[in-house]
């Protein structure tokens, strides 16, 4: 089962952790009026997610379904959330929709432009494009603004069993799951360009107190100073 762990008002961190590859899979409900799924999530996961969802809320309500950029374990198992609910639809960027989205998806997707924002109640949403960070020319990273929550995706990734939600740093896991990607088959899983500081510069800029992580824990403080902290992070790691 999926381990549900609230780490912000009405935001629930859905867990599976995945021992065959040391690392756990993080999805995120938001319960709103319109409710909102962050990840997918793989297909096989399904089950584990819907059984957790279910928990919090009738699925057939579920709203919108979101995700970073196009992998499996972000959108694998969209077109079963779709079909599960009358209401709900695919909400991403402008190149997420574009390059294959919209033609992935069994519906229509929701473009939300950068500088839109979308109510789903009590929480309001905007869609920050980051290309090629963590990685994808789709990448993009959703804010809500209300509770100041950023869903960073693949950055802060941190590998092995984690708390669900800490309060400590979390760099020094960061660091350690970095080096130990490129040394192995996944080298290159995050590539470093001259703009990956300045991407990450403006996620710091919104100043988010909480990072929910979509590999590790998430973390909870000065997400500004986590987010400088992860810059120095990859540029030690990853540049040449």
């Amino acid at each position: 089962m999926a381990q549900i762990d609230e780490i912000a008002p009405d935001v629930f961190r859905l867990s599976v952790f995945y021992p065959q590859v040391g690392m756990s899979f993080n999805h995120f409900l938001v319960r709103d009026d319109e409710p909102l799924l962050m990840h997918a999530g793989l297909r096989l996961m399904f089950p584990q997610l819907q059984e957790a969802v279910k928990s919090l809320i009738d699925p057939a309500k579920l709203r919108w379904v979101t995700g970073s950029h196009f992998e499996s374990d972000e959108w694998g198992a969209l077109n079963q959330w779709l079909a599960g609910s009358p209401y709900a639809q695919p909400l991403c960027g402008f190149l997420g929709a574009v390059v294959n989205l919209s033609d992935f998806a069994d519906k229509p997707v929701q473009i939300l432009n950068e500088g839109e924002t979308l109510e789903t109640g009590s929480k309001r949403f905007r869609v920050i494009p980051t290309a090629h960070v963590p990685h994808g020319w789709d990448s993009a990273v959703l804010f809500e603004e209300t509770e100041k929550t950023l869903f960073s995706s693949d950055l802060l990734h941190q590998g092995g069993e984690t708390p669900a939600l800490t309060e400590d740093d979390v760099l020094d896991a960061c660091r350690r799951t970095l080096v130990q990607f490129q040394q192995g088959p996944f080298a290159n899983y995050v590539p470093y360009r001259a703009e990956t500081g300045v991407v990450l510069e403006r996620l710091a800029a919104l100043e988010p107190t909480t990072l929910a992580a979509m590999h590790g824990a998430s973390y909870r403080g000065d997400g500004a100073q986590a987010l400088r902290g992860l810059a120095g992070v990859m540029r030690e790691v990853l540049s040449e």
